[in-house]
């Protein structure tokens, strides 16, 4: 409620003259990028009509918790929306209080700042100043995390989020690249940088993977709690080197990056089956129940997606 009630209307932000001219130009560009995922099948909403300046550098703050030897996270459950592998807070102190509270109970805990959140409809989303970065990639970050949030909007199964939000990502992230193609050459410097750093970020998530699988074979194996933790540490203190990160790293970091890159084969074989048409892909996984997943949180998703390929089918040309 605090953020909304500091919302201001896009058009007046962009005719105030106290507006960065470089922010003026990227809210410019927010109607056409809803506009354009509209007519790839993302379903119209009012969110992102206002813009509210932020005095933080994320707008949540993300915390998700995993069992120390084994790839399994904490879930929270709520009426209506189902469950999450995560929660957000509003508040860094009340989120690091919340974190410390699940590390005191012997849970992996990661806490990460978010730039975005979607309220599924509930409420009116703004642009927030967080969504906006500092570099030339700006462009791209914005329209990839708008479209993002519209498939959110658009598709969502209580209590998967590994689907919800690796949808998400492979509709966006195939997307943005489609919005830059039509905006041509004027673009060309801001999706350069845009690509570059998707690139960089493609190749930490490969690490991460392998990183994800190591430690999975470790985790199932014979070996005794003491030494599985050894050779976790080692895995783990590689990584955070190969990876040159600040921040301490654990399961529940790798369990975040799971959720937002599985399937990506699976939803690849449906997008090809729907004939490369948006539309119909997203109209294929709407069509999808709580019924198609075998499980709550369910990471393997080949079987929900084949239930989603056999509406795409027959397609002809």
């Amino acid at each position: 409620m605090a953020l909304m009630s500091h919302a201001r209307p896009i058009g007046v932000v962009i005719r105030d003259e106290k507006t960065p001219p470089r922010v003026r130009d990227l809210l410019s560009q927010i109607t056409p990028i809803k506009k354009f995922g509209e007519n790839q099948g993302l379903k119209p909403t009012s969110n992102y009509q206002d813009y509210v300046k932020l005095d933080r550098p994320a707008a949540v703050w993300v915390v998700s918790a995993c069992k120390p030897l084994e790839f399994h996270s904490k879930e929270w459950k709520f009426p209506i929306v189902g469950s999450f592998p995560y929660l957000g807070w509003f508040d860094l102190k009340n989120a690091r209080e919340f974190a410390d509270s699940l590390k005191d109970e012997g849970w992996d805990v990661d806490l990460r700042g978010a730039g975005a959140y979607s309220t599924l409809g509930w409420f009116r989303d703004s642009i927030l100043s967080s969504m906006i970065s500092d570099g030339k990639e700006a462009l791209g970050q914005l329209v990839n995390v708008v479209l993002h949030e519209s498939v959110h909007s658009t598709v969502y199964i209580p209590g998967q989020s590994y689907f919800n939000e690796s949808i998400a990502s492979f509709v966006a992230d195939r997307l943005t690249l489609e919005y830059f193609a039509q905006l041509g050459d004027p673009k060309a410097e801001e999706k350069k940088a845009y690509m570059d750093l998707e690139n960089h970020s493609t190749e930490i998530q490969k690490k991460l993977h392998q990183g994800y699988e190591t430690l999975s074979q470790i985790y199932r194996s014979s070996d005794s709690d003491v030494e599985k933790l050894r050779k976790k540490v080692e895995v783990l203190e590689k990584l955070q080197i190969e990876l040159k990160l600040k921040r301490k790293i654990n399961n529940a970091t790798l369990v975040q990056y799971k959720t937002y890159h599985t399937g990506s084969e699976e939803f690849e074989a449906l997008f090809q089956a729907c004939g490369q048409e948006w539309v119909r892909m997203l109209s294929a996984v709407r069509s999808l129940g709580s019924e198609a997943f075998s499980k709550p949180q369910q990471d393997l998703l080949a079987e929900p997606i084949r239930k989603a390929i056999s509406s795409c089918y027959p397609y002809e040309r």
